[in-house]
């Protein structure tokens, strides 16, 4: 019976797909949208675990609106690509580019992340390979408490990381994001044969990290799991899941970008 019911949703889903895709009802596009309105909410609501609370939860769902309309006209069903896939990373663009809007990260901060950044960067090449917490912490003339202070500050400025332009594509608008091959989706042409070419590198920049760096990716980027769930996988903190993700993005920003 449970099965049954799921498959009549299915067809309503795909019927409502191909009068606003072949018939342009508006009645059918306003209940997509209606439909995929608990999905902005969820990205939204993941995007703020990551944010001071001085922003408004209310305010990135409003981006993230504006990024489903946007993944609702440049869909495509022939891509063979879940439409939740493809309107998960439209949404979320549309959120971070709102922030950036905003601008408010403080500028002490945005200094403090390109410091780190550097340093990484520069013990990358020295040692070969990524350097440890202890490693980076004594680079910057901190003891590792101090230094993992540091790394919860910027969480937030760090956000943006995997939204950067990983190669540039013949759509301006469309560039390849290094979260695009982070997150599966469907990809124009011209970004799957960037993405040939990119996600070796990846792939190498991954594999360098260490195994709970690895880890706290593939939980939050792939499994879906919130900070605090992925704390309790690893039985730690969250404060500490927010410290590790954040060192993780900058290795693989530096790496990448």
């Amino acid at each position: 019976m449970k099965n049954v019911s799921l498959q009549r949703e299915q067809n309503r889903i795909e019927e409502l797909w191909r009068r606003y895709k072949e018939d342009d009802d508006a009645q059918a596009r306003e209940q997509l949208i209606e439909e995929y309105i608990p999905l902005v909410k969820y990205v939204a609501g993941r995007l703020a675990m990551n944010l001071p609370s001085s922003v408004d939860v209310g305010d990135l769902e409003s981006f993230g609106f504006f990024g489903l309309l946007d993944a609702l006209e440049k869909y495509d069903a022939d891509r063979n690509t879940k439409f939740e896939t493809y309107a998960t990373t439209r949404v979320r663009g549309a959120i971070i580019d709102g922030l950036r809007s905003l601008d408010w990260v403080p500028r002490s901060t945005r200094s403090k992340a390109r410091l780190v950044e550097s340093q990484i960067y520069e013990l990358t090449n020295d040692l070969g390979r990524t350097p440890t917490n202890e490693e980076v912490a004594a680079a910057l003339g901190l003891d590792l408490d101090e230094y993992y202070g540091l790394l919860s500050e910027l969480k937030g400025a760090n956000l943006f990381s995997l939204d950067e332009a990983a190669a540039a594509t013949e759509q301006p608008g469309d560039n390849l994001r290094i979260l695009d091959l982070v997150v599966d989706q469907g990809l124009l042409p011209d970004q799957q044969v960037v993405e040939r070419e990119s996600v070796e590198e990846l792939a190498a920049a991954i594999d360098q990290l260490s195994e709970r760096e690895q880890l706290v990716l593939a939980l939050y980027y792939h499994e879906d799991l919130t900070l605090r769930e992925i704390g309790h996988v690893l039985n730690v903190s969250e404060s500490r899941v927010s410290q590790i993700h954040t060192k993780a993005i900058m290795t693989l920003r530096n790496r990448l970008t």
